[in-house]
């Protein structure tokens, strides 16, 4: 198989880990006292454990049994309970899996804090919190994330009063270094707000921003602004039929098909639905679609950013993501909101005549390469480019992984991860394509992996196009029989994830044995990836502040959802 396993460093024998997988009993072993009880996921075995012992399983199972990726982490309410799920993997093998579960009572909701064995803990606790009211002890900022301070109650509650008045105060900008002066008692800091409407923030993003002279002195991220409770909306509606349309909402940058994928592969597991290989074989060609579209607007809205002026870049990238786009829009009939992929397989077949638009895809991959030089030439080859994004935005991978990093994000720090070889789906691993990774771990590394990366969809695009071409006609099944109604059994739980453009796109769905999920969250890539933005830029100045947010291609409508 041309897909190669990545070439890991040789290392200690870790708990739990045998040449088939995981051994839970190991693992539970491994926690002794700390794990009260164990529960089955279709995706992994769960430990339950005490609300004050969270740490400690955490660590143990960080430093002894290598899962050094937190995923995500669920909060969800019971008629008797609060739960926190936090979902750990490792990057040298996503397949192996295991969750924390940890209950708490309804009347007292409050958990330890994860956020000492996982920095990205403290963004997702913040949210669990926010939306359905769990508390963290030893959070280092336990605070609304997605809604204003002053908002009340906790929307994801069953007894929220949607109709109850919310009061936003408007309150002073502090300086938060005034009594702290971290760059020593004489500093001379200044608060500045950047965004949240501005070109730069790639969307409505506030950053508070403190500078001690010249140089950014700390930086936190103001989010929310684009929220919509997309997961209460998922939870509203039937697995068949009204879901789908809204993936297309969380990451608009025409990667809409990626969203959908991994509702699709998440909620095919949890109803055990088949997709036949000729639909498996479109979703991988559209999906690549998505990503090559995807990285040409991160391309040329990055090179703005770094430029500082309208320029060709722009204009050049603007118009490949645009031939990309005609050719999404002959497959599905739409631009951007695709609503293309169906639970089982896809709405329809390729369009007619066939023959035209496998010539259009083969013109346009004919054409990419000499693109692609032109953007090295324009950008990686430029000296003041490289000036700025060299050694700026420094990501290493130890903190990487704790900040759960994935995408191009990660691969530019060096990180050799990608679930679409990592934990096969689609048709990816029956194609021959390279995962890209970069040492540099700057601002400039990720941009050369973004250009990589469109080499190798290019790659499996033309390899897509080669089998649908040949592909029987009797053969050419779109769609498996899937249940007009979908109703799987109560309390199955699975969380599944693809490789967007952006990273790890993950969903966690309970169900409650209805129509609908009992409960859906979003694991969302961008998410993540921002939390890093601090650790890039503490010591830079402003414009390699904007620079790093750049790289990170963030889009706001998946980061509040």
């Amino acid at each position: 198989m041309s897909l190669e396993d990545p070439t890991k460093p040789e290392s200690e024998a870790v708990v739990g880990e045998t040449e088939d997988g995981l051994d839970y009993d190991a693992l539970e072993a491994l926690l002794g006292d700390l794990a009260i009880g164990r529960e089955t996921h279709l995706n992994a075995e769960a430990f339950v454990v005490r609300p004050d012992e969270v740490d400690a399983a955490l660590t143990t199972l960080r430093d002894e049994a290598g899962f050094d990726h937190c995923s995500c982490v669920t909060a969800q309410e019971y008629d008797d309970r609060y739960e926190s799920i936090y979902h750990l993997r490792k990057y040298a093998d996503p397949t192996q899996e295991v969750g924390v579960v940890v209950p708490t009572s309804r009347d007292n909701p409050v958990s330890q804090s994860g956020n000492n064995a996982y920095r990205t803990a403290d963004w997702h606790e913040r949210e669990a919190y926010d939306l359905v009211g769990i508390e963290y002890e030893d959070h280092p900022d336990l605070k609304r994330i997605l809604l204003p301070d002053t908002w009340q109650g906790h929307p994801l509650r069953s007894d929220y009063d949607q109709e109850q008045p919310q009061v936003v105060a408007l309150r002073e900008h502090a300086n938060p270094l005034q009594e702290d002066h971290r760059g020593g008692e004489d500093s001379d800091t200044m608060f500045l707000n950047i965004g949240p409407h501005h070109p730069a923030t790639h969307g409505v993003l506030h950053l508070k921003t403190v500078l001690d002279g010249e140089t950014v002195a700390d930086v936190e991220s103001d989010i929310g602004y684009l929220h919509r409770c997309e997961e209460q909306i998922c939870q509203q509606g039937t697995y068949r039929h009204q879901i789908m349309p809204y993936p297309d909402r969380w990451d608009y940058i025409s990667a809409g098909i990626l969203n959908e994928w991994a509702y699709a592969r998440t909620a095919e597991d949890l109803a055990d639905l088949e997709v036949p290989e000729y639909a498996q074989v479109i979703r991988t060609m559209s999906a690549e679609m998505c990503r090559i579209a995807s990285h040409m607007l991160a391309v040329a809205t990055f090179a703005l950013d770094v430029y500082g002026d309208f320029t060709a870049i722009f204009m050049y990238a603007m118009q490949d993501r645009e031939d990309m786009q005609n050719l999404l829009e002959d497959l599905t009939g739409q631009r951007l909101m695709f609503n293309y992929l169906r639970l089982g397989g896809v709405a329809w077949d390729l369009p007619e005549p066939r023959e035209e638009f496998f010539e259009k895809t083969r013109d346009l991959l004919d054409d990419l390469p000499e693109r692609l030089e032109e953007y090295h030439n324009l950008i990686t080859s430029n000296e003041i480019f490289q000036m700025r994004c060299v050694d700026t935005g420094v990501l290493e991978p130890d903190v990487a992984k704790s900040y759960g990093a994935t995408g191009p994000v990660a691969r530019g720090s060096g990180i050799d991860y990608d679930l679409r070889r990592d934990d096969p789906y689609g048709y990816y691993d029956e194609l021959d394509w390279d995962v890209v990774t970069e040492e540099g771990c700057d601002n400039y590394a990720r941009v050369l992996v973004r250009l990589q990366e469109v080499e190798e969809s290019a790659k499996i695009i033309s390899q897509c196009v080669d089998l649908l071409e040949d592909w029987p006609e009797e053969e050419r099944t779109i769609q498996s029989n899937v249940p007009r109604t979908l109703k799987p059994e109560p309390d199955k739980e699975v969380y599944r994830s693809v490789e967007a453009a952006k990273g790890e796109l993950g969903i966690y769905i309970r169900s409650d044995g209805t129509d609908t999920p009992g409960r859906f969250k979003i694991r969302s890539p961008c998410f993540s990836n921002l939390q890093t933005l601090p650790e890039m830029s503490q010591g830079e100045y402003i414009p390699d502040l904007i620079a790093s947010l750049g790289s990170l291609d963030i889009v706001l409508g998946e980061v509040d959802r």
